[in-house]
């Protein structure tokens, strides 16, 4: 996603936008975004968008769910899918000539799924062995707790899995009701990255996905209720205690989210020189693991920092995260060290750009929630563009006494 000739948009009759992003390789990549994950799910019905992601291979009108896994798998490729808290991923990779058997299948999946009662059964107990699997690593399940802390009385607080007892009452009908509600044009965006010509793309997307009419009941999101910082542990008789420290930021459509962006990567980035990594690990060895992660949501949004040491060495770490961002909430960076931060961030980005998943992905988010897809030159400019005083007045809203913080020990 180098630059915007690259890049080229379409929309069908029927309201579907469409994304193809030229790229000169033998494998390519098509999928659909989906505008609805698991904070549009009804009370009761927790774990159903999650469900449907699993349950959505298991036959259409055409298929049986050995025909729709052979599909593509038969040629080399692969057929997939995720969901998060307010968006489904569904996306095939492939060698690129086989463009339109992607394509139709993908159709098939959402116009014609069945979701078949005996099916249904037979999942339900993959899904159940997900979630105990899942519980079982609480450097995992920790982050749904936070999440249920940090944004109570909201439809982003309950896990995306859901629970036992909601998705033992899921049906075959819930699955086709959401499939109707929420998988219509609208509220979707086909996103293609390949070595084809994009006339060739929309074509074939006229073709499979022009007959999409499901009538849209809309979705109804309301944002979080601001909440007071909260301190929670949970003696769960762990050898180390897993913490997570963290406060609501700014969401997808604030400005402040690139100065977000980037206190995030100086914190707890991916690279061995973050802040904190210095500090508590690689300075004093109090810890086996700190992370920084940035959450964005389309009316809010987080940032949350991991770390997992030994029981007696908890209270250190906290003390010394609490300074390292104080130290950049009281006073601003110098130029020349916020333009070293930047280039790393920035070449970071460059790196990530060259993985054609991400690119996919990126493209399809992009058209689905901004209506537009950025190029890396744009993208790298909104980090460049960052000024050390904005950089500070993010960092005082993560100030400590405004951070709420659980532990698992």
């Amino acid at each position: 996603m180098n630059n915007k000739e690259n890049i080229i948009c379409h929309t069908l009759a029927n309201g579907l936008r469409l994304v193809h992003v030229h790229r000169n390789s033998p494998v390519a990549w098509c999928g659909l975004a989906v505008n609805a994950g698991s904070r549009d799910e009804l009370v009761g019905q927790y774990g159903l968008a999650h469900f449907v992601e699993h349950t959505i291979f298991k036959g259409t009108k055409r298929r049986t769910s050995t025909r729709i896994n052979n599909r593509m798998e038969q040629v080399g490729g692969e057929l997939n899918a995720y969901t998060t808290k307010e968006s489904t991923m569904l996306y095939c990779i492939f060698p690129v000539e086989h463009l339109e058997r992607a394509m139709e299948l993908i159709a098939d999946l959402v116009e014609n799924s069945l979701f078949p009662e005996h099916e249904i059964a037979t999942e339900l107990d993959v899904v159940l062995e997900e979630v105990s699997s899942y519980l079982d690593s609480p450097s995992e399940a920790i982050y749904d707790d936070f999440e249920d802390m940090l944004l109570a009385g909201s439809q982003l607080g309950h896990n995306i899995l859901g629970e036992e007892k909601d998705l033992r009452r899921l049906t075959s009908g819930h699955c086709l009701d959401w499939l109707k509600r929420l998988y219509v044009p609208s509220n979707m965006v086909f996103f293609s990255l390949g070595n084809t010509s994009a006339g060739k793309v929309f074509r074939l997307a006229e073709k499979y996905f022009g007959i999409l009419s499901h009538t849209k009941k809309g979705i109804k999101r309301k944002a979080p209720i601001a909440v007071e910082p909260q301190r929670k542990m949970v003696d769960m008789g762990l050898h180390q205690s897993h913490t997570i420290v963290g406060a609501r930021v700014a969401g997808m459509y604030d400005d402040q989210r690139f100065a977000f962006s980037l206190l995030n990567n100086i914190l707890g980035g991916p690279g061995m020189n973050s802040l904190l990594n210095v500090s508590l690990r690689e300075k004093r060895g109090l810890v086996y693991t700190v992370e920084s992660s940035l959450v964005s949501f389309t009316d809010s949004g987080m940032i949350q920092i991991y770390l997992g040491c030994e029981h007696d060495k908890l209270k250190k770490a906290l003390k010394l995260i609490g300074n390292t961002i104080d130290s950049l909430a009281q006073t601003p960076l110098s130029e020349r060290r916020l333009d070293a931060y930047k280039q790393q961030y920035c070449g970071q980005m460059l790196i990530a750009s060259d993985n054609a998943e991400v690119t996919a992905m990126a493209a399809g988010r992009g058209l689905l929630y901004y209506n537009a897809v950025s190029t890396l030159q744009e993208s790298i400019d909104c980090i460049l563009g960052v000024t050390p005083v904005q950089l500070q007045q993010a960092a005082q809203q993560l100030a400590i006494d405004k951070c709420s913080i659980l532990t698992f020990k």
